[in-house]
């Protein structure tokens, strides 16, 4: 795949149809959990409805990925990747199968342009940069027409993978 860039900025801010969020395997009801992250940063700003079509759609395998409505935000969709297991770990072969799973929704629907952030980094436990070259060495394999920009998000201090305050950009 030819059409990839890396760039820092803001997930829910990229001129693109859909976004990923990093996601989990959807088994615990979401609103038991505390979303942090990428994910708090999307309900904050889409609202609930996402996440209410996100509930009914049941348990998603490991590396599976669905598709919700964007809810306040100006994107075509949400497509939700279940990158972490049951003990919130991320792994190369959920990262690597959770992108495959989100080009398929992408290319299937014909969406244009998709945004990552890194998956897997934050609470999956890995480090950004492991998480952005297994997810490279995924796209690399696979045939798209889409533009697709993995977003590295940087706090205020313009430095590090700063999940804790994503929610606050």
């Amino acid at each position: 795949m030819k059409n990839i860039e890396i760039i820092d900025g803001n997930l829910l801010d990229q001129p693109v149809d859909v976004i990923v969020n990093a996601w989990n395997r959807n088994i615990i009801p979401w609103w038991l959990l505390l979303p942090r992250g990428v994910s708090s940063a999307i309900k904050k700003r889409a609202g609930y409805r996402p996440f209410w079509q996100l509930g009914m759609l049941g348990a998603i395998p490991l590396g599976g990925a669905v598709t919700t409505c964007a809810g306040r935000l100006p994107f075509k969709a949400i497509v939700h990747v279940a990158g972490i297991d049951m003990w919130w770990r991320a792994s190369q072969a959920s990262i690597q199968a959770s992108v495959h799973s989100a080009m398929q929704i992408v290319n299937t629907r014909g969406y244009r342009s998709v945004a990552f952030p890194a998956l897997g980094a934050g609470t999956g436990g890995l480090c950004e940069e492991q998480a952005l070259h297994w997810m490279q060495e995924s796209l690399n394999t696979i045939d798209s027409k889409a533009h697709v920009r993995l977003v590295r998000f940087r706090g205020a201090s313009g430095a590090g993978h700063a999940l804790a305050n994503y929610s606050e950009a």
